[in-house]
């Protein structure tokens, strides 16, 4: 098995916003009109945009929502946690990884607007994943947590959210 820090040198990845590292692999290159797209845009949107994203052990995405439906591939490492909350305060938990007999999904999607993020549980290991959003990602549409605030929201899931954001 490579390292992380193969990985990082062989695509080419750099720090990501939310923690961990990503490249940007693809964007499409027709797009939606801002006309055509909910209110919640500002803009137009490329109709879909992907990315690779690894993340190494302590590190963490940090809690954040998206405007975009995004959908999670599990390439390589260990399992990958994917935490979500929906806008109704509901956890659910999924485990990104190679092996389904153990609970683990190749695939995983976080709906527009759920607050997620994602970590490790083993010291030293790592994780490869890609992510495809539809309509296409714009930092504009990446809203970081505050740990505060959410916390308020959802006091039944503090310490998660205490343990995964900035």
């Amino acid at each position: 098995m490579h390292s992380a820090n193969f990985w990082k040198d062989q695509l080419s990845l750099e720090p990501h916003p939310e923690g961990g590292f990503y490249r940007q692999t693809y964007i499409a290159q027709e797009s939606i009109p801002q006309a055509c797209l909910p209110s919640r845009y500002r803009g137009q949107r490329a109709f879909s945009t992907a990315i690779y994203f690894l993340l190494e052990y302590p590190d963490f995405s940090a809690f954040h929502r998206l405007k975009s439906d995004e959908i999670w591939h599990f390439y390589a490492g260990q399992p990958l946690h994917l935490w979500q909350i929906s806008p109704q305060g509901q956890l659910k938990h999924l485990r990104l990884g190679p092996d389904p007999s153990q609970g683990q999904v190749f695939q995983a999607v976080v709906p527009a607007g759920h607050w997620f993020a994602a970590s490790l549980e083993a010291p030293g290991s790592y994780a490869l994943v890609g992510c495809t959003v539809a309509p296409g990602f714009d930092f504009a549409d990446l809203e970081l947590a505050s740990r505060t605030a959410l916390a308020e929201q959802f006091p039944q899931h503090r310490a998660l959210i205490e343990k995964l954001t900035r």
